[in-house]
């Protein structure tokens, strides 16, 4: 200690720092220094550490799973497998014009005393085995195009073949729509579906050919995706999303537009609000569900169309709050999600009232929660950002109160776009324009099928049948309501 604060070194750094002496000062300066270094790494680890609990990022970023917490003294361990009380599910019998036989089985005798046996008027257990025939399942035509010659026109002329067999080529409607599914919906390379196709069918084609068939579907899916392109603008609500999409190396971003009837992806070199106004238009006079993405709040800001801003995303950005070392941060955040509960809760227990009360218990909860979020808040940078947010935007997060059909979440476009995701993952993206509409127009049938519980092999095959006839394509939304 040097000699100047020898003697009264505990008073003078108590003192102001106008009346310590210079090297207490100097102390002081260091530690409000260090004090404030120490409170901005704090706030670093916190965004560092951030996963898909606390912010937007998918749960595929979060490279190591955070240790669930433990159970506690009078929690049971739940057993693997079906619990106790859950209804049991069976796959239904196959229709009895399907069943190629029927063999009963019944014992005459008992085993353990020999005595004759009687029926328990108990119904019988049925199973059910299916198998693949021998030999391979083909229906092969064979076209034999004769040339004949015109002496006196000098010419010679081939017969014309039927013209679904002119645009098929090798494979019929029914194997063209197979190979569309193997390429499609199971993520199958060009490589794979060929070993496929010699292997357990039989047909033996080479992947340029293959490249070929695609190409056949996906021109026979164009009419289908355009009608739900040019009815997309009309539609009272739609969910988006979006997510990056490879092309020989290059970023583009899948588009996933989901209606009430079906959904729609679009590939895109940008993820800018430009995607909205090609697709949905200027004058669209829905609802958008979206998340908090800058190109919806553009979108928003220049045509005026109302949104309904995920709450989903909003809650885990609460969840965030409670991660930072500021206690006034924690406490804002917990304040929050008592009052997200409480509108959740609502939801929830929508049975207990009627249509009016419903309404009135929403309206008081999203009330209570937009004004303590706006009044309350703390005087920090983190509490602040998300109090400015509810106080500019905090209408289009609770849109879905006042507007029937419309979701409070995101949900739908997201479950509907990690089947994207994973193909992504699978395939590497694609190599060509023409790769690019097959795969949007693919993903919008295999999802607006999933929608409605059909087949999208049928639908496929149905489309393939009509195009090779020069016939125009099935309509997504007539399969839907057969569905």
């Amino acid at each position: 200690m040097p000699r100047s604060c020898a003697s009264h070194n505990i008073s003078c750094m108590g003192k102001r720092k106008s009346t310590a002496c210079p090297n207490c000062r100097r102390l002081q300066q260091q530690l409000a220094a260090l004090q404030a270094r120490l409170a901005q790494v704090e706030q670093q680890l916190a965004a560092a550490r951030k996963n898909s609990a606390t912010s937007s990022k998918p749960p595929s970023s979060d490279i190591v799973k955070p240790t669930p917490p433990p159970a506690g003294a009078s929690a049971e361990a739940r057993a693997a497998g079906g619990q106790p009380g859950h209804p049991k599910h069976e796959r239904p019998l196959f229709a009895d014009d399907l069943v190629a036989a029927t063999f009963e089985h019944r014992r005459d005798v008992c085993p353990d005393c020999g005595g004759a046996l009687r029926p328990s008027g108990v119904a019988p257990r049925i199973v059910e085995q299916v198998d693949v025939t021998e030999p391979q399942p083909l229906h092969i035509e064979r076209h034999c195009q004769h040339e004949t010659y015109c002496p006196c026109c000098d010419k010679s002329f081939r017969g014309v073949l039927p013209q679904h067999i002119e645009k098929g080529g090798l494979l019929g409607p029914k194997l063209t729509a197979l190979v569309a599914y193997l390429k499609g919906m199971c993520h199958a390379s060009f490589s794979t579906v060929r070993k496929f196709l010699r292997d357990v069918v039989g047909v033996q084609v080479s992947r340029g050919y293959l490249v070929k068939v695609i190409a056949k579907v996906s021109a026979a899916l164009q009419a289908p995706y355009d009608e739900l392109l040019h009815l997309l603008p009309g539609e009272p609500h739609v969910n988006v999303d979006e997510t990056g999409h490879k092309d020989r190396k290059r970023r583009f971003w899948t588009w996933c537009f989901r209606a009430e009837l079906y959904t729609l992806f679009k590939i895109s070199p940008t993820r800018s609000a430009e995607v909205l106004l090609e697709v949905l238009g200027r004058e669209f006079d829905g609802v958008l569900g979206c998340d908090f993405f800058s190109a919806y709040r553009r979108y928003m800001r220049e045509c005026g169309v109302e949104l309904q801003f995920c709450l989903a995303h909003f809650i885990r950005e609460v969840k965030f709050l409670l991660t930072l070392p500021d206690p006034r941060d924690r406490a804002y955040g917990e304040s929050l999600l008592a009052d997200l509960r409480r509108l959740f809760q609502v939801i929830h227990q929508r049975e207990r009232w009627s249509a009016a009360e419903f309404a009135q218990q929403l309206q008081c909860a999203r009330t209570g929660l937009l004004w303590r979020a706006t009044h309350e808040m703390p005087a920090t940078a983190a509490a602040g950002k998300l109090a400015k947010r509810l106080q500019k935007h905090g209408e289009s997060y609770f849109r879905f109160i006042t507007t029937p059909g419309v979701a409070p979440t995101n949900n739908l476009a997201e479950q509907a776009i990690r089947f994207v995701v994973i193909d992504r993952l699978i395939t590497q993206g694609t190599r060509s324009d023409k790769g690019q509409r097959w795969c949007e127009r693919i993903w919008t049938v295999i999802a607006t099928c999933a929608q409605h519980s059909r087949s999208a092999f049928e639908f496929v095959s149905q489309a393939v049948a009509l195009w090779f006839e020069g016939k125009p394509g099935p309509s997504l939304l007539e399969s839907a309501a057969a569905g």
